[in-house]
This record gives C-alpha cells, structure tokens and sequence, in this order.
C-alpha cells in the first residue's frame, strides 16, 4: 500500500511539475524508473500544452498546435485545440477545467481561437469565458456569433438557477409578510377566494354566505412597492461583477412588487432596462468592456427614476476609479441618502477574492452612509431583503463582511 501511495504522490508531482522535474522524482522513488499511465500521459501533454515552456515535440503541446516547440502563440488549428479542450474535460475535474482553460487564452494567446465554431462549442461555460467573450465581440465572426450566444446563455441560466430563489425568497420575505393580510381594505377584498373559503358558512335560510374571514390581496402582489435601481460600471476591470449584475437585474424585473433600472455607463450612460428584462443575453452583448468611467454622470442619469426615495433601493456597482467630478459624485450621493434613499455601493460583485478599488473614495462614501464593498453573489439577496426590511446597511454590511464577503 506504500508503494501504491508513494506512486500516485510522485505521478502527481511529475504532472504538476512536469519533464523537467523527472530526473530528481525518479530518484526519490529509489530509481525506479518512473513511467505514465496512459491516461496520466494524455493529461501530461494537455498541462504541456499551456504550462510547458521548453522544447519538444510528440507528446508535448506540439501534439495539439502543429508546432514542435511550447512556446506561447504557435497553434492555430482548431482542430486540434477542439481535441486539447476534449482531453482537458475528460481528464480533470470541473473547477480544474475552468483555471485550465483560462490560462490557455491568457498565457497562450489563443483567445482568437474562440471564433472558430468548433472550438468555441467544445469549451466548458464559465463566468470567465463569457466575460472573455464580450470583451471579444466587436471581433466574433458571423459563423461563430450563434455559437457564442448559445454559450452565453448557457451560462445565464446556470446564474439564474443559483440566485432567483434566493432573491425572490428575500424580495418577497421583506415585502410579502403573509400570502394574505388581515387589514380591512374593501378595495383589496380577494373575493374570489373569500367565497370559495366561506362556502361553508352558506345560510340556507338567507340564501347569503355569511363570512367567517375575508381574504385580501397583498399590496405587494398588485403595485410596485419598491423602486431598485442597479447602477453597473461597464470599465474592463468589471467583467464579471457586470455578468453578474446583469443576471441579478434581470431576476429582480421578473419581480411585479420592484420597480427595476437597470443602466450602464463608462463614460457615457446606457440604459439596458428593457432589454435586462426581456432578455439578459442580449443586454450582455450590449454592453462594452472597457473605456474610461464617470461615475457622477451615471448617478445624475438615475436620480430622475427616484419618486419616492423611502421606498428606493440605488446599488452602484464600481471599483469607484472616477474618471468625472469626483466631489460633485460624493455630493449626489450623499444628497441622496439623506432624502431617505437606501444607496449601496459594491465594489465588485464575484466569487473571486478582493478588487482593486479606489479606497480614498470608498472610505468617503462608507463615511457618508454609503457602504462599500466586495459582495458574493450568495450573500446579496442578504443585504436587498435588509434594505427592504428597513435595516441599517451599514451595519448589516459590517455584520455580513465577517462571514467572509
């Protein structure tokens, strides 16, 4: 059994390590010459592929891009980098995948290999992908754009299945307290129900339902209670927390009791309302990665959507690197905080670890009641359902940052 152990750790250091590291790994196993198994050699020459910079040929990266050397940029058949995908998904496990094939198009340079349809339909959808796509698509060729769209959507809909419960289940926690409410409203009487409830109550004598409990809509079922507002920087820094926000602005216009914007902005502001709501793709396609960023104009643009500031939700999402009046952008905000807006700033919003943001202007905000900072996705319907609930966001952030945001 210490044999077989000590094996599998040696063949995992080689993998991780690679040719190079043989000559001292097959000393450490007594100098036995250490050998492969057929599967550990497919999985060799795929990390080769990426990893390996030295020269070789056969059972190297050569294997997938033609070339006889590793060195970054030589492959260019699509073919072949459909097959490397294929081993990479075989061989190794999910989340190993994703790193996998995101150090392909970064260390490689083999991101226009993405317009080939082939290779774009063997890829594993991920977050990062798609935010690779978008930043591509001016570029995307008419043969591959249906391929890439089917991509997007794929991964849309995995966000959507993750978070829509746990958002609607927040929303409508705060908002929705019971099915029915026992105020007497004759306007909000659910007659339909309060008879079919109270059939057995039929006087045969009178000929009339006596009525034991009347039953009446929920405010929340037939008007917009809440006026959610989702403030998204679109700079290149952002691609995934804009993934993101767009998947969680579609969720919240699905919602009849939230009254949802939805606008981007770099230096310039786009309103993706409609298309948020009707369809998230297409708002994704939309948007352009990259530029500078003005901050200030975009909250300028929503503050004409706030009627009733007590009953407003404003969340920028931004790194806060200000590219526009910086001090007339602290003003609004705190302007409008003070009309009874509950505003919220997330610097990114992501499963990855802390951005990099402007933290001068972040510590001004936080200061002025505007909270900033690093949210995961799992732990925003948190924060919407303490906002809707009236709930100090400061402190509700602090309290929610040490569970690890």
């Amino acid at each position: 059994m210490g044999n077989t152990v000590d094996r599998k750790a040696l063949s995992r250091w080689r993998l991780i390590l690679g040719t190079a590291a043989e000559e001292e790994l097959n000393r450490q196993s007594g100098g036995e010459q250490m050998e492969l198994t057929s599967e550990e050699l497919i999985m060799d020459r795929a990390l080769a592929a990426i990893y390996d910079q030295t020269d070789g040929s056969g059972e190297d990266g050569g294997a997938y891009s033609g070339s006889k050397t590793r060195s970054a940029g030589q492959g260019k058949s699509a073919p072949r980098l459909a097959q490397w995908l294929g081993d990479v998904r075989t061989f190794f496990p999910e989340d190993v995948v994703s790193v996998i094939q995101n150090d392909a198009m970064e260390r490689k340079g083999w991101k226009q290999l993405l317009f080939e349809p082939e290779v774009l339909a063997s890829v594993k959808p991920d977050i990062q992908l798609v935010g690779t796509l978008l930043s591509l698509k001016g570029k995307i060729p008419e043969k591959t754009k249906d391929t890439a769209r089917m991509l997007v959507q794929a991964v849309v809909d995995e966000l959507v299945k993750r978070m829509e419960q746990d958002i609607q289940r927040a929303v409508t926690g705060a908002l929705n307290r019971r099915q029915h409410t026992p105020l007497s409203s004759l306007s909000g009487i659910d007659w339909k129900r309060t008879i079919q409830r109270n059939l057995k109550h039929y006087d045969a004598g009178l000929q009339r339902i006596i009525p034991e409990r009347f039953y009446f809509f929920d405010r929340a079922k037939r008007n917009k209670e809440w006026t959610v507002i989702v403030d998204i920087d679109q700079s290149g820094s952002m691609a995934e927390s804009v993934i993101w926000a767009s998947v969680i602005g579609s969720i919240f216009a699905s919602i009849p009791a939230l009254d949802t914007r939805v606008v981007v902005f770099d230096t310039e502001v786009v309103d993706l309302t409609e298309q948020c709501a009707n369809d998230p793709v297409e708002m994704l396609f939309g948007i352009q990665l990259g530029g500078g960023t003005n901050i200030d104009k975009s909250v300028a643009y929503c503050e004409q959507f706030i009627t009733e500031p007590k009953k407003t939700l404003f969340i920028i999402i931004s790194d806060l690197y200000e590219g526009g009046n910086q001090s007339r952008l602290i003003r609004r905000m705190r302007e409008m905080r003070e009309s009874g807006v509950k505003t919220l700033c997330l610097l990114a919003l992501s499963d990855e670890g802390k951005p990099f943001y402007d933290e001068q202007l972040a510590k001004v905000l936080s200061k002025d009641g505007t909270p900033c900072f690093a949210c995961t996705p799992a732990l925003l319907p948190q924060l919407v359902e303490g906002a809707l609930k009236g709930q100090d966001l400061a402190d509700l952030a602090k309290r929610l940052e040490t569970k690890g945001i």
